[in-house]
């Protein structure tokens, strides 16, 4: 390493932050990106080893230049660094795919994709003056069309051995560095909150961020990682995913595991078409973890997944949340009248949440229509999100003679004072109901008929502890009774 320091010139970039709701954002970004990384080879200026024609290029670099000035200036940089130093330079790009997540996201992929591959090939293989290129993603590279031209490339991805112990810290350094702080009593909590991730055959991978920064705050528990890293592209996944998979994360959230087939071969254009692609971007991105060891070259094999830990689980808590959050609406006040039985103002609430965040296709105003009552339960299970752990928010468990929609079950058991809370969605039915009265009747009917309260009393809950509620929409009307 000392041989190397200062010998080889690098040329270093991160598009972590080159990333707009448009097209002309997101390559605003990465011309700035590109400048910076440019400019710190402004000492060229004054080289020998340069003509004329090279400086002109020079200053032509700046925040506004030409889509085929800014592909080609790390390639012509590259050219001008292997004259002056007499070595070909090292490149270094971190968060490669991080423009065309957002481009995915909002709707101008083909745009960036084609400048993304002009830049990728002048810089990575029609590049004789590079010596080594080092590019970081979350999605694997060899299936992206902007690297449809490069086939010099080695993939190091999760399942691969190599550097397997490269990517996080080892239970033995986090077990050394905890006994350093004088925090050794924290092992299992800190293995809690930031182990999980498994990359070739090695498990027990802590997350580097979080656990520097734990022991960085004296030992304070919190979603470092999530605090830090956008979870743009994967709440948007996640929000448009199909029912499917919005009842495979309520089963997580509730810390169960899915079974899935991993291809870690990851297209965006594929996540909304191919279920394995969305899995793949989960694990790929440490959102979920397979137990054990994962295989160097993935089957189509089902695979058990799971959230990763704590912290995850805390950073999909707060994801839910924000998509309220943005609405304005107060959630906390629904959570807080449900516990209280105070049906009006939870009616209030959850009316001002609806109107806020659900379109009209969501809220179907009949009961054909796109299963509108899973959207219902969805839209509930996010708005009481927070109450983990106080609570346990179960979704269609069974109890008595069927399977109720959502309960809270508290955590105190048999012996606490916490209320437990039993609900039943209904979709207004024009046929055989006059009002939204009406419809919640029908589900307090359900609730009594199947003996959805046996549950939780054979768990030891007092019946004058469990409060049952109706709840029925039509369209953005709701009513809590």
């Amino acid at each position: 390493m000392r041989a190397l320091q200062g010998a080889v010139p690098v040329v270093a970039m991160s598009f972590a932050r080159a990333k707009g709701a448009t097209l002309a954002e997101t390559l605003a970004g990465l011309r700035q990106v590109i400048r910076v990384a440019v400019r710190e080879h402004d000492y060229l200026r004054g080289s020998p080893a340069l003509g004329e024609d090279d400086r002109a290029f020079l200053a032509r670099v700046s925040d506004d230049m030409p889509a085929d000035v800014a592909a080609s200036a790390v390639n012509q940089l590259c050219s001008m660094l292997r004259r002056h130093h007499g070595t070909r330079p090292v490149v270094l790009l971190d968060e490669y795919d991080a423009p065309m997540e957002c481009a995915w996201a909002h709707g101008y992929w083909d745009g960036a994709s084609d400048f993304m591959r002009g830049l990728m090939n002048a810089t990575f293989k029609a590049n004789p003056d590079l010596g080594r290129g080092l590019i970081t993603g979350v999605t694997r590279v060899s299936r992206e069309s902007i690297f449809s031209d490069l086939n010099n490339l080695e993939v190091v991805t999760a399942s691969t051995p190599k550097y397997q112990t490269s990517f996080g810290f080892t239970k033995a350094e986090v077990d050394a560095a905890l006994e350093e702080y004088g925090l050794a009593d924290k092992r299992d909590a800190v293995r809690d909150w930031y182990d999980g991730f498994t990359f070739g055959g090695v498990a027990h991978i802590y997350n580097p961020w979080s656990a520097t920064k734990y022991l960085e705050s004296g030992g304070t528990f919190d979603a470092w990682w999530a605090n830090t890293s956008g979870n743009g592209l994967v709440s948007e996944v996640v929000r448009r995913g199909d029912e499917e998979l919005k009842a495979d994360f309520e089963e997580l959230m509730r810390g169960g595991t899915v079974r899935k087939v991993i291809d870690e071969q990851v297209v965006f254009s594929e996540l909304g078409t191919r279920p394995g692609a969305v899995w793949a971007l989960l694990l790929a991105a440490g959102y979920v973890t397979c137990p054990g060891p994962l295989p160097e070259f993935p089957t189509r094999d089902r695979r058990q997944l799971m959230l990763t830990n704590t912290e995850v689980r805390e950073t999909f808590d707060r994801m839910v949340r924000d998509w309220f959050d943005v609405t304005g609406a107060r959630y906390d006040q629904f959570e807080r009248a449900i516990l209280a039985g105070d049906a009006r103002f939870a009616t209030r609430c959850l009316a001002d949440v609806t109107r806020a965040c659900a379109s009209s296709f969501d809220s179907g105003t009949h009961t054909s229509e796109s299963e509108p009552e899973r959207f219902y339960h969805g839209l509930v299970l996010g708005l009481l999100a927070s109450l983990r752990g106080r609570w346990s928010v179960e979704s269609n468990r069974e109890s008595g003679f069927g399977r109720y929609d959502v309960a809270l079950v508290p955590t105190d058991g048999a012996s606490g004072s916490d209320p437990a809370v039993v609900m039943e969605f209904k979709v207004f039915d024009d046929c055989d109901e006059q009002t939204l009265t009406d419809t919640v009747a029908r589900a307090h009917a359900q609730i009594d008929e199947r003996g959805y309260v046996a549950g939780l009393v054979e768990r030891g809950i007092a019946p004058e502890r469990i409060r049952t509620y109706g709840i029925a929409f039509r369209g953005k009307e709701v009513l809590v009774g």
